[in-house]
């Protein structure tokens, strides 16, 4: 057996190894898998004619799959796809223009809220880096969210109020080709299972191929969810899993209870004041819905009395059932945003791509 082969072996026998302990998640299945070799085969085929390294990406998208035992149907790898062509275009460490002058402005901004004076931030800055540059220097010609994270974690260790500064926290939060926030690490059972040997901390993976298609897979796929189409799961991908079925209830609440309620995925606050208002309908204590609604980011939560109670008097007040799952409806915001967008038009657009996906894969 070459060196290659070899090494596919072992790597192949780790993930194995993880499928076992990942247990049981979402989107799996317990019969028949489709084959390695097919598997590769749909990955490659689905994968943009533009794309470099195919058989990298390849080999990192079965991997993700195979170790969290999420079956790499077209579907799901057409998903998978659609998000990083939407996300970096392929693009493992995707430059972002005007990096630069988000990096000055967030530093401007930290600097005025921690009420620090700009001569003081500007003199810190000036001095020289581990790397030999000045910190200012290697501002000026960032060009990367990597390049900028590692500014930023040089000036938290080793810059006079890098800490006031950033309160020992690095601002850049999503990361790699699938844009995966760091956030979500806390969340997800996948990272207890990654499979790879981290060089670093979880959050530096996602800035790598393998880390950030491993975790992308995970939030958008790792999950159940009850949806009929793919489209809410690329809103959720935007919004935060279960996004879209919590802004299914909430429509449905406010049917019911004949209440506005932003439809944003969001279950505490108003969303709560509506429930609790419409408590003796729902049979209900307000503890009982506190506690229902603390289950929006779990699939527990559609086991809840006030989920099920609220679904019926919705399908009862319109006379057939309510929607299961609704885009919700949310403003996009970020220093690297230049017009405004939406949580529908992120959808609908990775939606487009993942049907021309669907239509060039056999």
């Amino acid at each position: 057996m070459d060196r290659l082969n070899v090494k596919r072996t072992i790597k192949l026998t780790a993930l194995a190894l993880a499928a076992v302990i990942a247990g049981c998640a979402s989107e799996r299945t317990n019969g028949p898998r489709i084959s390695e070799a097919d598997a590769h085969t749909l990955i490659e085929q689905a994968l943009p004619a533009t794309v470099s390294d195919k058989p990298g990406w390849t080999e990192d998208i079965y991997a993700a799959f195979y170790a969290q035992q999420i079956e790499p149907t077209k579907e799901n790898v057409c998903a998978v796809v659609a998000v990083i062509t939407q996300e970096s275009n392929f693009q493992v460490n995707p430059v972002v223009p005007g990096m630069s002058q988000i990096a000055w402005k967030e530093i401007h901004e930290r600097a005025a809220h921690s009420m620090v004076p700009w001569m003081l931030v500007k003199g810190a800055l000036d001095l020289k880096s581990p790397t030999g540059r000045t910190y200012s220097d290697r501002i000026d010609h960032a060009r990367t969210e990597k390049d900028l994270s590692d500014i930023y974690e040089d000036i938290i260790d080793s810059v006079p109020l890098g800490h006031t500064l950033f309160e020992n926290h690095n601002p850049i939060r999503t990361r790699g080709p699938m844009q995966v926030n760091v956030s979500f690490l806390k969340q997800t059972p996948a990272a207890r299972n990654y499979p790879y040997n981290a060089k670093g901390d979880l959050a530096d993976e996602l800035f790598t191929r393998r880390g950030s298609v491993y975790f992308g897979v995970a939030h958008l796929l790792g999950y159940r969810a009850p949806y009929p189409r793919y489209l809410y799961r690329f809103a959720d991908y935007n919004a935060g899993q279960y996004a879209s079925r919590n802004a299914a209830f909430q429509s449905a609440l406010a049917t019911a209870s004949g209440t506005p309620v932003t439809p944003d995925g969001a279950l505490l606050g108003d969303t709560e004041s509506a429930a609790r208002g419409l408590r003796e309908k729902l049979n209900v204590s307000d503890e009982d819905i506190h506690s229902a609604l603390e289950e929006s980011k779990s699939a527990d939560f559609e086991r809840t009395t006030l989920y099920k109670r609220v679904f019926e008097l919705a399908a009862h007040a319109r006379k057939q059932p309510a929607p299961q799952a609704v885009v919700p409806k949310i403003k996009l915001q970020g220093p690297k945003l230049s017009r405004t967008l939406t949580t529908d038009w992120y959808a609908h657009r990775v939606d487009g791509r993942f049907q021309q996906c669907l239509k060039k894969s056999p």
